[in-house]
């Protein structure tokens, strides 16, 4: 566990995402379109490789925001590096950066959940983000049946950052544990769930359980901040407390303390009494849920996953931009 380090952030969209995982993905998508020959290409929004690859064979594409708060790509960070690999593919400069949003941008997150320092462009449309389906098995959750009537915590740090956390599990378990909750766990299956002791009745520590099954049964969600994490919360009306360590993280975490839907830990020093009463404070002052509950009610407003399918029907056959109602 080190202190969250925004400048070895930054290096990491420029030097990785905007360097070397873009100048690899632009050769090997280059190659998979000439061989298959798509009418259209879909990628993530960091996935700029793909985009030139696009661009320079003609073909229309589609990004896919995975990025919820939008702040972590910025033009002084790529601009540079994006077009050196244009100017490698014979593409001409482009220092606004049309080519992140050029046709058409599928959006899976309420809009008023983004930062007003990065608008949507005008070729996005929202959709409620995709919510996988809970698996058949368990049909309960690991504290069910055993102390009813106590609030269900829900503490996770995601897939990737687990390993990198250092004793954060550790105070967080520590904190949580002494209060008057259930609280779920999950480690990740990197992680073997007895290093963190034996624990109370009403705490419980697993590897894995289907955040589609433990998210309607919640009353808080503890977690890192990442995009998925925070959007699951934000479709069930869950407050939250974070712990953001990297990534798009802290601009999770900032965007969702402004709106009032949680409260925001430093994960390096954060103490067990701090997390504590942190939960404390989000359980017993409603305004947190009610500031959920209205994103909740903003993703339920929104097109399912599916209006995606004739918005890139319409690319693939005008072969150009798809704008949104009402975005100039």
């Amino acid at each position: 566990m080190r202190p969250i380090d925004f400048a070895q952030i930054d290096r990491e969209v420029r030097e990785i995402f905007a360097g070397r995982a873009a100048r690899r993905n632009a050769e090997r998508t280059l190659d998979i379109c000439r061989t298959w020959q798509p009418d259209v290409v879909v990628c993530d929004e960091a996935d700029f490789g793909t985009m030139v690859a696009a661009e320079r064979l003609g073909l229309p594409y589609a990004s896919v925001l995975v990025l919820a708060a939008g702040s972590l790509i910025r033009p002084d960070l790529v601009t540079e590096p994006l077009n050196e690999l244009r100017a490698a593919y014979d593409l001409p400069p482009d220092p606004e950066l049309a080519m992140l949003s050029r046709f058409l941008v599928l959006a899976p997150a309420p809009p008023s959940y983004r930062d007003p320092a990065c608008p949507l462009p005008a070729t996005a449309h929202s959709i409620r983000p995709v919510t996988p389906p809970p698996s058949p098995a368990p049909t309960a959750l690991p504290w069910e049946g055993r102390t009813e009537g106590r609030p269900g915590v829900y503490l996770t740090l995601g897939t990737e950052f687990p390993i990198e956390s250092g004793d954060l599990f550790p105070r967080l378990i520590a904190g949580l544990g002494e209060l008057d909750i259930n609280l779920l766990v999950t480690v990740g299956k990197q992680l073997d769930p007895a290093e963190f002791g034996r624990q109370p009745e009403h705490v419980r520590i697993e590897r894995y359980v289907p955040q589609a099954l433990v998210l309607p049964r919640s009353d808080l969600v503890v977690s890192h901040a990442g995009s998925g994490s925070v959007l699951g919360a934000l479709e069930h009306g869950l407050p939250m407390v974070l712990a953001p360590m990297g990534a798009d993280q802290p601009a999770n975490a900032a965007r969702c303390a402004e709106l009032g839907v949680g409260r925001v830990l430093d994960a390096f020093s954060v103490t067990p009494d701090a997390a504590a009463e942190a939960v404390t404070t989000v359980l017993t002052d409603d305004g947190y849920r009610r500031a959920a509950v209205r994103l909740r009610d903003e993703i339920a407003a929104l097109p399912g996953p599916d209006h995606a399918v004739p918005l890139l029907e319409r690319l693939a056959t005008e072969k150009r931009p798809v704008l949104a109602a009402g975005r100039i």
